[in-house]
């Protein structure tokens, strides 16, 4: 059987020739969703690598941007990966072996994760146990149309593959930062479409929480300071979600409080 490696951009100079060439001679065909980059991915996915079909679409949401993605593939495998994400080459030789298996044992397959944050590589918080769905068969599985923390629906029983996948999350604090307004931006509009409800009390405590969870319960200060800061930038986030999410609502309340009167 053949494979597709799919990918969605925006972006991305700095992570696709690294992700590319660690899958030349695996995939069979890449397909590359672009969200109209203003920097070189375009030019560096159509220069350096002939086998790239690469396509720009408006970016709506992660995933509806995936689910286009995946309607273009052609063939029946799809590995499909994040451009700052790459498999070592235990977890290259497992897809190999997996896709050019005449009778794989299961239709999809998750990987496990190597998250770096900068030089360092995360191993509590919640970031050093975490195993996705990466590879499946195309017929057996779609994206929801979450805008943000999208997943894949699937009936099927999943396996496991060999090795892992080295997850670059961040290249810079001013990064991280622009990664996080941008992520509870989505997420704040995504409560909101379904009509979720947020008090003071919430926007208050929630983030303390979710600090204590990652620090203390799922052991983030193991890691020391990167784990210290990935448990205040996650902290950060919750408040940011929720605060957003509060304007939103009341501007709504605003808006119709004032074609009341009008």
């Amino acid at each position: 059987m053949a494979l597709s490696l799919a990918i969605i951009t925006y972006n991305e100079e700095e992570n696709i020739v690294r992700l590319l060439d660690s899958l030349i001679g695996i995939a069979d065909e890449i397909i590359i969703v672009d969200s109209f980059s203003t920097d070189r991915t375009k030019e560096i996915c159509n220069q350096k690598y002939p086998q790239v079909k690469f396509f720009e679409k408006k970016f709506n949401g992660y995933g509806e941007q995936k689910s286009h993605a995946l309607n273009l593939c052609s063939h029946d495998w799809v590995l499909f990966l994040d451009a700052d994400e790459v498999p070592d080459e235990k977890l290259r030789n497992s897809i190999r072996k997996i896709v050019t298996s005449e009778n794989p044992e299961f239709n999809i397959y998750k990987a496990k994760f190597n998250n770096h944050l900068g030089i360092h590589l995360i191993r509590f918080g919640g970031w050093g146990n975490v195993c996705r769905e990466r590879l499946f068969r195309k017929k057996y599985a779609r994206y929801s149309d979450d805008k943000v923390h999208e997943f894949l629906i699937t009936d099927q029983k999943a396996g496991l593959l060999e090795g892992k996948i080295d997850h670059y999350t961040y290249k810079s604090i001013h990064h991280h930062v622009s990664k996080i307004n941008k992520y509870s931006d989505m997420m704040a509009e995504k409560m909101f479409e379904k009509g979720k409800k947020i008090n003071r009390f919430k926007i208050i405590v929630s983030p303390i929480f979710e600090f204590i969870k990652v620090f203390i319960f799922k052991l983030g200060f193991l890691d020391g300071f990167p784990g210290f800061y990935i448990a205040k930038t996650m902290s950060y986030y919750t408040f940011l979600k929720y605060i957003k999410l509060r304007e939103k609502i009341r501007l709504l309340e605003i808006e119709q409080k004032s074609g009341k009167t009008a």
